[in-house]
């Protein structure tokens, strides 16, 4: 027996020592997820470990940090934040017939979503006229958005390849490629914003070839179903779940609206439900979007008759938007609601996630100096707002998907993207800083009162985001303000 336990014994630790050998590393989520012990030292994946890189991108990190030199601190968060989604979210490869093909990861959920994907890509157009690497890669991008919406234009969220979803029981015309199907109207306006501007910088016009004229015909289709004049349209949406906002109410359908010439979006930015179906920043991002095609489809594919049905569906939203969308403030004036539903209904806040009514400045889909934007923006930055929140460790907008008292940094992002005011952008930037909890990274959303509870460790969006307004600010000659942005401990 005792022989036995002795042979039992030794297995086991053969066992045990293959398991220590052979225990997978951390991933990027868990590598960065505690306070850092050196800020000299960067928090970016090991070079062999990048999944994209770009010398032109290294090269700019480089001269970014040297002219931050006096301000340490940030100039490790923008090394560690611009090409984070580079190191760690961008898989390009080619198609079987050489064509550019990009999938873009959101962070820690490895799925593709129509709006974070051109959003995260976004800050490295600037680079794609010089650096031949980074045009082929923002170019794979857009094609691969344009498959997905011609796969699906009510869709979110796409697998890499017909590999199933988590979501897979969701109610709704699911398939193996879907990652999630949430129709949110600004799925369709981020890839539209990214090929205009890709097109502006480059002068490439190839991406404008039959598959963006069947990918803008479908959304073209898609926005006036959901402008719900004959019908409720062919979507609808429900889940099994304990989460009010991640389901639809009425049979999928959403709440009734009113046909008034406002497109319908069951989902927000934040993936949460609609309460009003016309979610007014989302609307806005559609006229914009429109008449971004009608001027591709003139100029590119010389097809007036194709255009004028753009021009003309941007035309009737932007009516409806002068006469439903304002709503008159007894404290602020007149602002722009969040959400209405044309009977005369509407919700007074905003949501962290863009577009909000505080980014429609940054998206260019207002002026910022629009007075009704400027009250706007009043409104949301403050306590007025339902999902304002200001604890002592910083303040700013959330939202439900979340819950009270966690502030979004991309609220405060968007607050110093539109800001006309340097004490105002400073202040943004130091509460980015103090609040990353010595991380060195941006996180989805941190409490109020305690930057140390946050949700998301790796959410590349926000740190892209991030390393484009520290460039948005070098670009407007604001390296003098930045350099007095340092940590405080």
């Amino acid at each position: 027996m005792k022989k036995k336990h002795f042979a039992v014994a030794i297995l086991l630790c053969i066992v045990c020592h293959i398991s220590a050998q052979t225990t997978s590393k951390p991933t990027f989520a868990e590598s960065i997820a505690a306070p850092a012990d050196n800020i000299t030292v960067s928090r970016r994946p090991p070079v062999a470990d990048r999944l994209f890189t770009s010398e032109s991108i290294e090269k700019r990190i480089k001269e970014v940090k040297k002219l931050l030199k006096d301000a340490p601190y940030l100039a490790w968060m923008f090394e560690n934040c611009f090409p984070n989604t580079l190191d760690t979210t961008v898989h390009y490869s080619q198609t079987e017939d050489g064509d550019d093909d990009t999938f873009v990861y959101t962070g820690d959920i490895h799925a593709m979503w129509l709006r974070d994907s051109g959003a995260q890509v976004w800050p490295y157009v600037q680079f794609a006229k010089k650096d031949e690497k980074i045009r082929r890669m923002v170019r794979g991008t857009i094609l691969r958005q344009l498959k997905c919406i011609c796969l699906d234009p009510y869709a979110n969220a796409f697998n890499f390849g017909p590999t199933g979803s988590e979501w897979k029981s969701d109610i709704t015309d699911m398939n193996p490629n879907l990652h999630e199907r949430k129709y949110e109207i600004d799925s369709l306006c981020y890839p539209i914003r990214l090929a205009y501007y890709y097109w502006k910088v480059t002068g490439d016009a190839s991406i404008f070839g039959d598959l963006w004229r069947d990918a803008v015909a479908k959304i073209l289709k898609t926005f006036r179903e959901q402008q719900r004049k004959e019908n409720k349209g062919p979507y609808r949406f429900m889940r099994k779940t304990e989460r009010q906002y991640d389901t639809v109410c009425n049979d999928g359908y959403g709440n009734p609206v009113k046909p008034v010439g406002l497109i319908a979006s069951v989902f927000r930015p934040s993936d949460d439900a609609t309460v009003f179906l016309y979610l007014i920043p989302s609307n806005f991002f559609a006229v914009s979007s429109l008449r971004k095609i009608a001027e591709v489809l003139t100029k590119v594919n010389h097809d007036a008759t194709a255009a004028a049905q753009f021009t003309l569906l941007a035309d009737e939203v932007e009516t409806a938007l002068r006469k439903y969308a304002i709503h008159d403030h007894a404290k602020y004036g007149k602002i722009y609601a969040f959400e209405v539903d044309g009977f005369g209904n509407q919700l007074l806040m905003d949501d962290a996630n863009v577009p909000s009514l505080l980014a429609m400045a940054y998206l260019g889909d207002v002026a910022v100096d629009d007075p009704i934007y400027q009250n706007t923006r009043r409104f949301v930055w403050s306590e007025d707002n339902p999902y304002f929140f200001r604890g002592s460790k910083g303040e700013g907008i959330g939202g439900p998907h979340i819950g009270y008292d966690m502030v979004w940094p991309m609220s405060i992002m968007m607050k110093a993207f539109t800001s006309q005011d340097d004490r105002e952008t400073a202040q943004c930037l130091q509460m980015l800083v103090d609040t990353d909890n010595g991380t060195g990274f941006m996180h989805e959303s941190f409490n109020k009162d305690n930057p140390s509870q946050y949700t998301r460790s790796w959410f590349a969006w926000q740190n892209t985001l991030f390393g484009e307004l520290i460039l948005k600010l070098i670009d407007d000659g604001k390296v003098d303000l930045l350099k007095k942005i340092q940590k405080h401990r």
